[in-house]
């Protein structure tokens, strides 16, 4: 696969309801995959204004080894300013020590959700009270 392609594929926003949701499809990736596409990510989530992406990422069957949890603590800090809220899906199959790992190196939280329309639920909930708000 070509990193054109793996981008198109893997890295694409989303509507639901109303909102923008950028999703991080690293279903099935091996780890080799997993380093270039969040190099990938770092690139797009910087183009983006500071706090202002939902993410939506999904690991499911993601194959982690030490160099790709390596690159993704590195990722996870440096969007940081640019992520309003993150949701996981598909975290059964990280070793749990990498994501507590995650974490504690990013000093975020990454809420972890059973299926994706959980995760967007819940990325979306509070935007639609901030336009009540006004």
């Amino acid at each position: 696969m070509t990193a054109r392609g793996l981008l198109d594929d893997r890295l694409h926003f989303i509507k639901h309801k109303g909102q923008a949701i950028f999703v991080l499809d690293f279903s099935e990736c091996s780890a080799k995959e997993l380093i270039l596409l969040l190099e990938m990510v770092r690139a797009s989530v910087a183009r983006h204004s500071q706090g202002s992406l939902l993410c939506l990422a999904d690991l499911t069957g993601a194959r982690f080894d030490k160099q790709a949890a390596t690159k993704a603590k590195e990722v996870l800090v440096l969007d940081k300013p640019y992520v309003k809220k993150s949701a996981w899906v598909g975290t059964e199959s990280l070793p749990h020590v990498y994501y507590e790992n995650f974490k504690s190196f990013s000093q975020r939280d990454f809420p972890t959700f059973k299926t994706r329309e959980e995760a967007m639920e819940w990325l979306v909930e509070d935007e639609d009270q901030d336009i009540t708000r006004g």
